[in-house]
């Protein structure tokens, strides 16, 4: 009998791992097994010819239930008993098996960078949750691993792999609404300093793993919440361990305004805050081509034309005047990658070796727009960046900003 908890697992489960040898299939490790985590290795497992053998979480319940779910997935697969998922409450025991080919990283963000810059010196290709990073220093050490071990590098940002997406970035790429003058990234506001009160901590969380880099507070369930839960935990919120909405959201729907105005590679050159200190939202980026790019508010992404606009966000796309999307494109249109599903895009990547859609680079530069409005609202501090350098222009007070100080060696 199946349970109510591995249910969602049976839509999957009759299919096979393939006439393909054991070595055509891709192994998997989940590192980090809460809602988001849980998420992605549903959508790996029902990947063809991919295997997860290998989960892991500092929260001793999550990480049972999380091996429990993929040994009854594949025994319902096989049709015989299944009990060869192993579980790790250390990521380093997971990463040290040579018979896993790549890993799934959802932890909270203060551990992304040190353990994709592990995994990659450990040989292992890389699908690592937005935002990529905690810092701007971290999202280049991460790109830094990733072509030093010659990885496969997926980021999360996944409105890359949705049509509405593509087709917006595409129409304004190809000069449809004429040229840009502005995008309204419409995202929450920045993380704030952590101040929740000590909590009792019960068995069975490894805490101080947990925390990791970050500075050694007492616990709060709002961090980590006990056991399997089905939300979206708040330590995001904070600034020891996230962006907040800047970053969390941000690297959604600032990705694709990166998407739409080619700077993939690039950035901006300026970024000024609000004039209001206590301000959350109206932070402003410059680029060099003169383009404006403010977080505020849109419902989505909104590219601002000299003959048109655009709206899009998930399950939504807008073309004013309507003409601007009336009429396909051409055969000699920019044409942007095309990936219908953000995990097949990855496995398919580790088989080819070539770059996914939201490669390691593409997320670091993401990442880096959302920090740099951070410490423009935290600072309140008009910064000229240098898109190229990735260091702040005349300034060498923001350049420590960069970084920051790790615990326990985390450093990366």
């Amino acid at each position: 009998m199946v349970s109510a908890s591995s249910s969602w697992l049976v839509a999957g489960a009759v299919r096979s791992w393939g006439a393909d040898a054991p070595n055509n299939r891709i192994t998997l490790g989940v590192i980090g097994t809460g809602k988001q985590g849980r998420h992605l290795m549903n959508n790996f497992l029902n990947q063809p010819n991919t295997q997860v053998v290998a989960v892991c979480d500092v929260d001793t319940t999550r990480r049972k239930h999380h091996q429990n779910l993929v040994n009854e997935f594949y025994s319902i697969k096989t049709g015989k008993e299944y009990k060869d998922c192993a579980a790790y409450a250390e990521f380093q025991a997971l990463l040290a098996r040579k018979d896993i080919d790549a890993v799934v990283i959802a932890t909270p963000d203060h551990w992304h960078a040190y353990q994709a810059v592990a995994a990659c010196r450990a040989g292992k290709d890389v699908y690592c949750e937005k935002p990529l990073s905690l810092t701007i220093h971290e999202a280049r050490a991460m790109v830094n691993a990733a072509r030093q071990y010659d990885r496969v590098f997926q980021t999360g940002s996944m409105q890359r792999s949705s049509k509405e997406f593509r087709t917006a970035c595409e129409l304004v790429r190809n000069g449809r609404i004429g040229t840009i003058k502005q995008i309204i990234v419409d995202v929450g506001g920045p993380s704030r300093p952590c101040d929740l009160p000590e909590e009792p901590l019960e068995p069975g969380l490894d805490w101080d793993f947990w925390l990791g880099p970050a500075p050694l507070r007492p616990y709060n369930s709002i961090l980590s919440p006990r056991g399997v839960h089905d939300h979206f935990p708040n330590w995001r919120n904070y600034r020891e361990y996230s962006g907040g909405m800047m970053t969390d959201w941000g690297a959604h729907h600032f990705d694709i305004a990166q998407w739409g105005l080619g700077m993939d590679e690039s950035g901006p050159v300026e970024i000024i805050p609000p004039d209001d200190p206590k301000a959350t939202r109206g932070v402003r980026f410059i680029y060099a081509n003169g383009v404006e790019v403010i977080h505020g508010q849109s419902g989505g992404v909104l590219f601002l034309g000299t003959e048109g606009k655009i709206l899009v966000n998930r399950g939504k796309f807008e073309a004013t005047p309507e003409s601007v999307a009336a009429e396909p494109l051409g055969p000699n249109a920019i044409r942007l990658y095309n990936s219908y599903s953000h995990t097949k895009d990855f496995l398919d990547c580790m088989r080819s070796r070539k770059r996914p859609i939201c490669d390691v680079e593409i997320g670091c530069r993401s990442v880096t727009v959302c920090h740099l409005g951070n410490l423009a609202y935290w600072n309140h501090r008009r910064l000229k960046w240098d898109p190229v350098k990735e260091r702040f222009v005349g300034d060498e007070e923001a350049n420590q900003w960069l970084d920051r100080p790790k615990r326990g060696g985390w450093q990366v």
